[in-house]
């Protein structure tokens, strides 16, 4: 990049704020193009802080996920907010997510309001009503938070997205990119396969099974025509170990095949994906654990 283009030159950190199942995991995948971050009909499916990159000759936006914004009850969820509260500390555009039912701000509004980044306002899943009603919700939405500007979108069928995404590139502060133009995302493969797995938990598991469960993938062998995966499946309670197996090891085996057939499109390579399943009594609130799963430091 010669002097002239990088005074001309883009980037920022945009992060995506909101109360859990307001689609923030939706708007980014739309944003950045690509899969990245689970989304599911569940609350409180993310869990870490991902992010996306958009590149262009002359921008770069760093898309971030983070978990949906909770009063927390156990360790993992207080490491989840963390992820959260530092995702306001180093934003320089902020996206505040709401969808159309909903009626309350979120916990720690004070602090979100004191962030100096520009303030990007998003009523999400206007499909769901009339014209008329997401008027009037974001008219009452005005009056409670105070921002620079304010959308109403479906990130899912991407209404309103190209306006959307047109006022983030305007916002952006000049400045050379901070990740090399040809990434996606800062977290691994690795990563992504347990991502890809919990997801098909969320998916295939009813009650608290799925807020249950944390995936690591133990070995990851890519050899020239196949990519040779193992993964463990942890569980907070020893009745939980059955579930997840299922009756003759089915509902297992109905999650591996699923799982894999979605790690091959990511990867775009073949896969032979072992499964297995082990207890961690109390994982979420054991701070060595959470250390080990990467939610602390």
């Amino acid at each position: 990049m010669n002097q002239e283009e990088a005074l001309n030159h883009k980037a920022g950190f945009v992060n995506i704020i909101g109360k859990p199942n307001t689609g923030k995991s939706t708007i980014m995948n739309a944003l950045v193009g690509e899969k990245l971050a689970i989304a599911t009909a569940k609350a409180q499916t993310t869990r870490h802080r991902i992010m996306g990159i958009v590149n262009g000759d002359d921008y770069q936006i760093v898309y971030s996920d983070t978990p949906g914004i909770i009063d927390p009850k156990y360790a993992l969820q207080e490491s989840m907010m963390k992820f959260v509260k530092s995702s306001l500390q180093d934003a320089d555009v902020l996206l505040i997510m709401v969808e159309v039912k909903e009626k309350t701000v979120a916990p720690f509004w004070e602090k979100i309001e004191k962030i100096p980044a520009p303030k990007i306002f998003i009523l999400n899943k206007v499909d769901l009503v009339t014209k008329e009603l997401a008027v009037e919700h974001m008219a009452a939405w005005k009056e409670k938070v105070k921002a620079d500007h304010y959308f109403a979108v479906s990130a899912l069928h991407g209404h309103g997205l190209p306006e959307l995404f047109s006022k983030i590139k305007e916002l952006l502060p000049v400045h050379p990119p901070y990740f090399p133009k040809d990434e996606l995302t800062d977290k691994s493969w690795r990563f992504f396969v347990s991502e890809i797995i919990r997801e098909k938990v969320f998916l295939n598991y009813k009650q608290e099974i799925p807020y249950s469960v944390e995936i690591v993938v133990d070995s990851f062998k890519e050899d020239v025509d196949i990519t040779r995966i193992k993964a463990t499946i942890f569980v907070n309670r020893k009745s939980q170990k059955p579930i997840i197996i299922g009756k003759g090891g089915s509902l297992i085996k109905k999650l591996g095949i699923e799982s894999r057939k979605d790690i091959e499109a990511f990867i775009g390579k073949k896969v032979y994906l072992e499964l297995f399943v082990k207890i961690r009594e109390n994982w979420r609130n054991n701070d060595s654990m959470l250390k080990n799963f990467g939610y602390k430091n």
